[in-house]
């Protein structure tokens, strides 16, 4: 990774947005872009974005607890993106929230989420699999052996990724099933408030999903041809966790058909806690021989 940059402090500028003020019936954010050498934005950025932007217009204790938003263009990293918050709702425990992310006049992503004062009840989760290498034993992967592209892209991420078994950038290795496991952490500690974390946690949860996918098919994302994009995104956060710590993510594919393909995650922290839960669905495209 290159000294000359800080790729956890570029995350955190990008997550640091700027009010605009409010308008007639909406409140108006604004913020940049992680420079991205495919010339697209990181889904996870924006979907990071708005979660930041919805939270800007409720009080701290009100936390964000679910989400639900799909990817509407591609985005272009080196121009500026507002968000507009639409205050849906607020009642004595809930908050709605809808926020749009506008590129050059049009959106590009569309969220609704909603947000909750912490409130005790019922608890129980599904416990992390049996049987999973710890991180320091996952390998880890050798970026000066990728494609140049590639390489600028894991040297610049926030995020170290360790694959349980193996990565899927040149090859797929082992059975083709569609699940996979992942662990993943920012590169160095950042601040303690919850808020940055629960905002974090969803620009990771936008990594890796789409593999259990292509894993069951043995696509490597080297695949001449192939095309990936994802369509929709939902993330129940569910206890609060640490980003900077170790997170196991467990993802599988349930169904894959007419170039779409359902991918859904659990992810834990170290302890085996259940952090949150996500689906996606994808477009997954690959040419026939």
């Amino acid at each position: 990774m290159s000294e000359a940059i800080d790729p956890v402090a570029s995350l955190l500028s990008v997550l640091d947005l700027r009010d605009a003020g409010a308008r007639t019936t909406e409140d108006i954010f604004t913020g940049v872009s992680q420079p991205m050498p495919t010339g697209r934005v990181y889904g996870g950025q924006v979907l990071a974005q708005t979660i930041v932007a919805a939270s800007r217009t409720l009080p701290p204790e009100r936390s964000v607890h679910s989400m639900h938003g799909y990817f509407l263009r591609p985005g272009d990293p080196a121009d500026g993106i507002t968000f507009s918050v639409d205050r849906i709702h607020d009642g004595r425990s809930f908050s709605t929230r809808r926020t749009q992310a506008f590129q050059s006049g049009v959106p590009i992503f569309s969220m609704i989420a909603s947000f909750q004062d912490e409130d005790p009840g019922l608890e129980h989760f599904e416990p992390m699999p049996d049987g999973i290498p710890q991180p320091e034993d996952a390998p880890v992967l050798d970026v000066e052996a990728l494609h140049p592209i590639s390489r600028r892209i894991f040297s610049e991420s926030p995020v170290d990724v360790r694959h349980v078994t193996s990565p899927l950038y040149a090859s797929v290795e082992g059975p083709h099933v569609p699940r996979q496991a992942v662990w993943m952490r920012l590169r160095r500690p950042i601040t303690d408030d919850p808020a940055v974390h629960r905002a974090a946690l969803a620009y990771l949860s936008d990594l890796t999903i789409q593999e259990s996918i292509m894993r069951a098919h043995g696509v490597a994302w080297n695949a001449a041809g192939l095309k990936v994009a994802s369509l929709d995104h939902a993330m129940w956060w569910h206890r609060p966790g640490r980003v900077d710590d170790w997170l196991l993510y467990v993802q599988e594919s349930p169904n894959a058909r007419g170039g779409r393909g359902l991918a859904t995650g659990r992810i834990y922290a170290r302890d085996g806690a259940l952090l949150a839960s996500v689906a996606q669905e994808v477009m997954v495209r690959v040419p026939r021989n």
